[in-house]
């Protein structure tokens, strides 16, 4: 995303028969501090997920009281992790306030992802638990957060692609005139909110834990990687060459691919091994 947006911006959808609109971007003010819709819907977004993380810590019989220490301490490295991705690779800053503005924008849902994981190996040490249940408990709550949280991008008018005519193109129109571009933002709120259901129906039927963490790191990797190869707003490991966070979606596809297919013939044969020993003892 950019470290600036646009006060108001105004957009339609051609294509789907919705002319020209005008949203802004700051939800309300408080104190004469103005509130973005960004911040308040992903915060939004981060609720939500720490619903549905308790309620799956329910049934991997992990407390309210241990999950909700594991969400705070994992809300709070997330945001640092998602700052520190972008700062690292952006690298346009200058002095210490710029970098911990984050109130200027520049979050990166990978940095956030790497952040979580981390807290939630170091909590489950401190409160020995169970690190792949926590991580199976956070992959399936995150994917939601970020199904909500790219509607912050819409507000803001950004995450968007490279141009097209396609008909469900949204226009950004200037004083000089409209651009119609792919709706980035849309592509991977779709595709995330698809992965959640996913996630939802590999849960029931969960072999092992770090299964469904395996799992959303394949479904997300696999959509970024193409999503973000429309996006006019990556951040480059090589200007023009290589993507950061394309190429990290396709090493998370094709690394954890490789594992779930690992896992899964394991599990396979182990239990056609305990099948055969029960066989052989009747």
């Amino acid at each position: 995303m950019f470290d600036m947006y646009l006060r108001t911006s105004t957009l339609s959808l051609p294509g789907l028969g919705i002319g020209e609109f005008t949203i802004d971007s700051t939800a309300f003010t408080i104190f004469g501090h103005e509130i973005a819709w960004y911040g308040v819907i992903i915060t939004f977004g981060i609720i939500i997920s720490a619903i549905y993380g308790i309620s799956r810590a329910k049934i991997e019989k992990i407390s309210v009281d241990d999950m909700l220490d594991v969400i705070l301490v994992a809300v709070i490295i997330s945001v640092i992790g998602a700052r520190l991705y972008y700062v690292i690779f952006y690298g346009n800053y200058h002095s210490l306030y710029e970098i911990i503005a984050i109130w200027n924008g520049g979050l990166a849902i990978y940095g956030a992802v790497i952040g979580g994981a981390l807290a939630l190996l170091l909590m489950a040490k401190i409160k020995k638990l169970n690190a792949l249940k926590l991580l199976d408990i956070g992959a399936s709550s995150i994917i939601l957060g970020q199904a909500i949280g790219r509607w912050g991008n819409f507000m803001n008018a950004e995450a968007y692609g490279y141009e097209t005519m396609l008909p469900w193109r949204m226009g950004i129109h200037f004083s000089s005139g409209a651009i119609y571009v792919h709706p980035t933002f849309l592509y991977e709120s779709l595709w995330n909110l698809l992965g959640f259901f996913l996630l939802w129906f590999i849960y029931k039927k969960k072999r092992y834990d770090g299964q469904i963490f395996l799992s959303y790191l394949a479904w997300y990797g696999f959509g970024r990687m193409f999503i973000e190869g429309l996006r006019t707003d990556s951040l480059w490991l090589i200007p023009d060459v290589i993507r950061v966070s394309q190429l990290l979606g396709g090493l998370c596809f094709a690394v954890c691919s490789a594992l779930l297919v690992f896992f899964g013939v394991k599990f396979r044969k182990k239990n056609s091994t305990e099948v055969k020993t029960y066989g052989n003892q009747n």
